[in-house]
């Protein structure tokens, strides 16, 4: 199979609208000096390898200053990368080369906290109770007759208090680990800080911003309890994610400072952008980040969270349809991400898992909108389920023993020996260990083999990028089919494209739809049709 090169970029604006984004976690995806951890220029030799898989831009998680406590998502330093992955010069070099290559570069940027190591958390600390240092954070008086209890009932997304008191006496708001402690946006210099931060990456070409715990920075007035914790109820705050009102996430207030944020996006060329992570308690919530004053995008979970059902799938497909047109903007389609279980593993792991992942990919690839790949999926990969305690880093898994170490595990290029080329020739280092069965997962042990998930990926992709009714963002049209099929079209310009998703418990027998493209399994002809396995998906062309 030949995969068609990509030109350089183009000025077209609305790229956004259809992209296939790769989310690259940066300490596990390539290793460029041997120390066992991921960086900048890793990512750079290895930019080709991305252009011919076929995506259209990639999101880096934090590659800034950092003392690592939750993988980068504590920034210390907002404007420099950390030497553990590199300098500012790399990043340059690695953005230059990617553009030469047609690829776009998305960064993340962590917004609702900072690390307790930056220099404005030291300078409150240092600072008394009322200080203008300590009112760019949220400090508090504590409840109690001494102020001995935190200030109210709210739980970090870690587990246990968001509180933490300082020798003063005064405790700290921290809705996620303790040493990042949450900023006040109510003060203008929280908010003059952050857009230039915009400025900052965007002047060195940075063509999005996926946007960290987008629901978040403002908090209701008076820190009001939820009325209810884990500690009282056995009933974690964190459930209510995506299902109902908490007073520190989607407070109204949040949407001005994305009214700030859009124009200077706007004032770039290119159709630069910005992606939210924001839970809400309603889809009509969550449509509220997105519109042309406000963001481009917000992640859609639910179809990362749809069960492996036709129902399911579909009820999910048709919710974020339906709210892409209220809002005029795209979907955007997950699988999964550094936070959540691989869906190999979701979906039944194992052989189970696999053949349904495959399937489920050429799901989400034949829907209109934005498509995110998280790193390796493209080779099958599943959750590490067995890692050692003692090398688990995830801050949570100390406070709840629940761990997403097991997604980050660094992806394998080649060899027979972990860490399956993750560094340079010789180099034995990883900072989380790769199980044995990943051998046969490589990136070399796939490339070129028919039917190898790569190649899947890779075919699904240039298909995207090149059949007419796959053009452009218009909806889809369900099909009659039988319980357990999923079967949609999409067409522009004369050309039909049909996607067909077994997820029965048969073989199902399919014709009509033209000439299969691409399939997850192999199809047997029978009857002048199309035998489609169980947990499988096909498209079909007809022109």
């Amino acid at each position: 199979m030949t995969v068609s090169t990509p030109s350089p970029l183009t000025s077209d604006a609305d790229w956004w609208r259809s992209a296939v984004v790769y989310q690259v976690y940066v300490r596990s995806f390539a290793d460029s000096n041997g120390d066992g951890i991921g960086d900048l220029q890793g990512i750079r030799e290895r930019l080709p390898y991305l252009r011919d898989l076929g995506v259209d831009a990639l999101w880096l998680t934090p590659f800034y200053t950092s003392p690592m406590v939750d993988g980068g998502y504590d920034v210390a330093d907002y404007r420099d990368v950390d030497p553990m992955f590199g300098t500012l010069g790399d990043f340059e070099a690695m953005i230059t080369d990617a553009h030469a290559l047609g690829v776009r570069i998305i960064v993340d940027i962590v917004p609702n906290h900072t690390s307790s190591r930056h220099p404005w958390f030291q300078a409150a600390l240092a600072a008394a109770p009322g200080s203008p240092e300590r009112a760019r954070y949220l400090f508090a008086e504590g409840n109690g007759e001494h102020g001995e209890q935190p200030p109210n009932d709210w739980e970090s997304i870690f587990g246990g208090p968001a509180w933490t008191r300082v020798p003063d006496g005064q405790w700290y708001l921290h809705l996620f680990d303790p040493a990042q402690p949450d900023l006040n946006w109510r003060h203008p210099e929280v908010r003059a800080e952050f857009e230039d931060v915009l400025r900052f990456w965007l002047d060195r070409g940075v063509d999005g911003f996926r946007i960290d715990v987008a629901h978040g920075m403002i908090k209701a007035e008076g820190l009001p309890d939820v009325g209810f914790n884990s500690m009282t109820t056995g009933r974690r705050q964190s459930e209510l994610l995506g299902k109902g009102r908490l007073p520190y996430f989607d407070q109204d207030e949040v949407h001005d400072i994305y009214r700030a944020w859009r124009p200077i996006l706007d004032s770039y060329p290119g159709g630069r952008m910005a992606v939210a992570e924001a839970w809400a308690e309603t889809p009509q919530r969550l449509a509220r980040y997105i519109g042309p004053d406000e963001l481009h995008q917000a992640f859609s979970f639910d179809f990362l969270d749809a069960t492996w059902s036709a129902d399911s799938f579909r009820k999910v497909i048709d919710t974020a349809l339906a709210e892409s047109t209220i809002v005029g903007a795209p979907t955007t389609w997950v699988l999964s991400n550094h936070d959540r279980q691989r869906h190999v593993t979701r979906y039944g792991d194992g052989e189970v898992g696999l053949r349904r992942a495959r399937a489920a990919a050429l799901l989400m690839l034949a829907l209109p909108g934005c498509a995110y790949l998280y790193q390796g999926e493209e080779l099958g990969l599943p959750e590490v389920l067995d890692l050692p305690d003692e090398l688990r880093q995830d801050p949570a898994f100390l406070r709840t023993g629940e761990s997403r170490d097991g997604c980050r595990v660094p992806i394998p290029w080649s060899g027979d020996l972990a860490p399956y080329g993750f560094g340079p020739a010789g180099s034995e280092l990883s900072w989380l260990p790769a199980p044995a069965t990943w051998r046969a997962l490589s990136v070399a042990a796939q490339a070129g083999v028919p039917g190898s998930t790569l190649e899947l990926y890779r075919a699904a992709l240039r298909i995207r990028h090149t059949h007419p009714a796959l053009a452009g963002t218009d909806g889809i049209t369900w099909l009659e089919s039988d319980p357990g099929l999923l079967a949609f079209r999409r067409d522009t310009g004369g050309a039909v494209l049909t996607c067909v998703v077994n997820t029965g418990d048969a073989p199902v027998l399919i014709d009509g739809y033209g000439q299969p493209l691409v399939a997850s399994e192999a199809l047997t002809e029978r009857d002048g049709g199309h035998l489609l396995p169980v947990d499988a998906a096909v498209w079909f062309e007809r022109r």
